[in-house]
């Protein structure tokens, strides 16, 4: 599988990458053997970037993807996590669930958001633990949203700290919200920014001026969220958009456009993963994966074939800028 460079890092990934969301038990329970499945089927695939983070499932998504890679050539593979919240134990047993997050794991843990230069530190070496791992190679600041000026002025520069001392190897930001993410790359000097679902089939606002500001500085996108919660991948009633059920407008919006797509024999699927890689400043999409068949449906519309009359109609049809 083709891979390619995070700004000027030296950290290759694969351009379809495993986001580990779903085997850390995102809406719904996944078994361990079918976690380990999964992996191994992106694997065999010949996919070699994994993007995790504490909060997907309470550790759970960094503790099964550390048990699948083990024993695989550390240097053959790079791994992705992230800072911001740190996992701390309740005292006793609250009970429950952790489905008011969106995991389907025991609410052992609660999250408490830390973008203090310490808790980036702390939050490294306990994924570190979690993954099994000596070191990771790349560490994106974790939603920083309503934490801009202490994401700013004490979770980066820790960041870049880390990295010039050779423990990361490549710095980045990880968020819904386009903005933030543009004045990362202006004001910093992060490798690059995953960004979700704001450079799909719905939404382009990416395009605007994230997209232009990583090309122009040398810096790579890492598009998450490419069928922005689930819309993409079947529209239909009750379908997600963005963690919601979809607006009916937006429904319509889906289904106008896998009918184009169909049109020409392009699954919606397909149309929706390529389109991220259309841009010369994305390197890689993260598509989120809870089973060994989805990986293989996720990697067979990656190679499914595209032509230009496609992206053509969909121009001509208002879905696409």
């Amino acid at each position: 599988m083709r891979r390619g460079t995070l700004g000027r890092s030296g950290v290759t990934v694969t351009e379809l990458s495993f986001g580990t969301a779903g085997i850390g038990n995102l809406y719904a329970p996944v078994t361990p053997e079918a976690a380990a499945a999964a992996v191994d089927a992106a694997w065999e695939a010949g996919v070699r970037h994994f993007d995790t983070a504490p909060h997907y499932g309470l550790g759970l998504s960094e503790r099964r993807l550390g048990e699948a890679l083990r024993g695989r050539p550390r240097d053959t593979y790079t791994v992705a996590t992230k800072v911001g919240r740190l996992l701390v134990p309740y005292g006793g047993d609250p009970g429950g669930d952790d489905l008011a997050h969106g995991f389907a794991v025991p609410a052992t843990h609660r999250r408490v958001w830390d973008f203090s230069a310490d808790g980036v530190r702390r939050g490294i070496e306990e994924s570190l633990l979690r993954l099994g791992l000596d070191r990771v190679d790349v560490v994106h600041l974790h939603d920083p949203d309503d934490h801009e000026d202490t994401a700013f002025r004490e979770a980066y520069p820790a960041l870049e700290r880390l990295r010039g001392e050779g423990v990361v190897r490549a710095v980045g930001v990880g968020m819904n919200s386009t903005a933030m993410l543009t004045r990362f790359l202006r004001d910093t000097d992060v490798d690059a920014v995953l960004c979700a679902g704001r450079l799909t089939l719905l939404d382009q606002s990416a395009l605007d001026a994230l997209l232009p500001e990583a090309a122009a500085r040398g810096r790579s996108v890492l598009a998450a969220g490419v069928f922005n919660s689930g819309l993409l991948a079947d529209p239909r009633p009750g379908a997600r958009y963005d963690y919601r059920a979809a607006p009916l407008a937006l429904l319509e919006r889906a289904l106008h456009a896998r009918a184009v797509t169909e049109r020409h024999g392009v699954p919606l699927r397909a149309a929706a993963l390529r389109y991220p890689l259309r841009h010369p400043a994305v390197t890689s999409v993260v598509l989120g994966c809870r089973s060994a068949d989805e990986v293989r449906d996720a990697v067979a519309h990656h190679r499914h074939p595209v032509p230009d009359a496609v992206w053509d109609d969909l121009r001509a049809e208002g879905i696409l800028p």
